[in-house]
């Protein structure tokens, strides 16, 4: 796979990621829903301080250390990517990776910058980009990350009889996620159902000088 066609997907991903997080943040208050003409399917404006999936870790203090974290791990993903693209390893191992490279990278840049040039959201302000008038909302590397896809799929309560929950309401899917979180979870999922597939074809194609020689060996052998 060529380096081009690397650098187009991740491309992409980053930037539909950035659109759309960008025209929610300057577009919704907080914690605003808009309909999106899909079954099941909303947007939903809140911003995550932490991990992926609405996770956090640890305050300031571990924002600062995850967004170190995620620095890190895109600075050696460029590394990465760049050497399996030189090794020819296989097309969907390739993908996967840039994937999961573009997820890290999108959410990246909300962490280190958009606490910088954005004014801070509340359910009743829809925040400026670029304010004129103040400063953002928060320093360098303390942004929080805009998450916005919301699919409720199953709204109901458990049965009166079930052990602990019986009546309880739940919600099947409840995460609130964005581009880059499906970004890496599309690549990680896959990678893992296909990776033997893939690290299968990549060893054949790189041995099949190998394997043509054991064959004629074994044909004069025989003569």
């Amino acid at each position: 796979m060529k380096r081009r066609n690397v650098i187009l997907i991740i491309a992409l991903i980053i930037f539909a990621d950035q659109a759309l997080k960008i025209w929610i943040k300057t577009s919704y208050t907080y914690g605003d829903t808009g309909v999106t003409g899909l079954n099941r399917f909303k947007l939903y404006f809140i911003e995550n301080p932490g991990m992926a999936w609405g996770w956090e870790f640890g305050g300031d203090w571990g924002k600062m250390i995850l967004t170190l974290f995620r620095l890190a791990a895109v600075i050696f993903g460029t590394w990465y990517l760049g050497k399996i693209v030189k090794k020819h390893y296989s097309r969907g191992f390739i993908v996967c990776a840039a994937l999961i490279y573009a997820g890290a990278l999108g959410n990246l840049i909300d962490s280190m910058f958009y606490g910088l040039i954005f004014e801070e959201s509340s359910y009743s302000h829809v925040a400026a980009i670029f304010p004129s008038h103040a400063h953002g909302y928060a320093g360098f590397l303390h942004g929080r990350v805009v998450d916005m896809l919301y699919f409720p799929l199953i709204k109901s309560n458990f049965p009166s009889w079930f052990p602990f929950v019986g009546g309880d309401s739940f919600e099947f899917f409840s995460p609130i996620f964005n581009i880059a979180d499906a970004s890496i979870s599309v690549g990680v999922i896959t990678l893992l159902i296909f990776q033997k597939k893939f690290f299968k074809k990549h060893k054949e194609e790189n041995h099949p000088v190998a394997e043509t020689s054991a064959e004629i060996s074994d044909k004069v052998q025989v003569l």
